[in-house]
């Protein structure tokens, strides 16, 4: 049986994983993201330690070079993450190891682990967004994941203002107020009423702003990729209450125009969580180690 390593390479921790998949996990380590190559080597000495892997997938934040033959491939780009600019993850790695290395963005590699072992199962168009820290979305199209000019940024979708919530100035050093992140990221939530998301009682007014402004956003992604299911992860969705408000504002937002039967009376099988819960990041580095071992 191949041994496969992976890497969830977060703006706060990076997860390392050896085994044959997420159901088969031989060793696993968290280690704090502080600079560039205190982490990579952390990272290496970790597999350093465990027995020799057939490949390695990682599943990093961005934005990030995802051309094999540009310059700075295997880089992170501009990233507001302080050390983090134009740091080389790729390199270090694949001359610490050895080994074929399949690399690509967090969300990227979340769609794709739920799409191999979670709610995605089946489908060839879905759409994973993860709701925290920052917004970030994977497409998997085609049963492929979306690459182009660079790679899916999907929470900086410019979305409309909510009425009742013009005076916020947002939170996005880019955008301000203006996109998706800056209005309805987990910052944005503290920035507008003082407090960390977590602690919000559920009667508070913001979750039904944080629907609309979530249903607003996904409205666009329908329309524009037509995913066959939306998944919903990330810190902020930890509140299960927004999901029922969510398939409601996205049904109003819609109109009716998408005749489609998930956007009707099965919708709620639409718009789900996570089927691997937290692990749709570490399943799909997985995923990425052995298409990279298989070429």
């Amino acid at each position: 049986m191949a041994l496969y390593g992976a890497i969830e390479a977060g703006g706060t921790k990076f997860v390392c994983a050896v085994g044959s998949g997420p159901d088969d996990v031989r060793a696993q380590v968290r280690i704090p993201t502080t600079s560039p190559s205190e982490t990579l080597e952390q990272c290496l000495a970790f597999f350093h330690s465990q027995p020799k892997i057939d490949g390695l997938g990682v599943g990093c934040f961005g934005p990030l070079e995802l051309h094999p033959g540009a310059r700075y491939y295997g880089h992170v780009t501009a990233t507001p993450k302080p050390g983090w600019t134009h740091a080389d993850v790729v390199g270090p790695l694949a001359r610490g190891l050895a080994v074929p290395i399949g690399f690509d963005t967090d969300v990227n590699a979340a769609v794709l682990g739920e799409a191999r072992w979670g709610a995605a199962q089946g489908l060839d168009t879905a759409v994973y967004i993860t709701i925290g820290t920052g917004i970030g979305g994977g497409a998997l199209v085609g049963g492929q994941l979306a690459h182009g000019l660079v790679h899916p940024e999907m929470g900086h979708l410019l979305v409309p203002r909510e009425p009742d919530d013009v005076a916020f100035a947002g939170t996005c050093p880019f955008h301000g107020a203006r996109c998706w992140e800056g209005l309805a990221a987990g910052p944005a939530l503290e920035s507008r009423y003082g407090q960390r998301a977590e602690t919000l009682p559920i009667n508070h007014p913001a979750w039904d702003l944080e629907a609309r402004y979530i249903a607003s956003a996904l409205t666009s992604l329908v329309l524009v990729l037509s995913p066959q299911r939306v998944i919903l992860g990330g810190g902020v969705m930890q509140v299960g209450e927004l999901f029922p408000l969510i398939r409601r504002y996205l049904t109003r937002s819609l109109a009716g125009y998408v005749q489609a039967s998930a956007l009707g009376e099965t919708i709620d099988e639409y718009v789900v969580p996570p089927g691997l819960g937290t692990n749709s990041g570490i399943a799909g580095a997985f995923a990425l180690a052995e298409r990279a071992a298989r070429r």
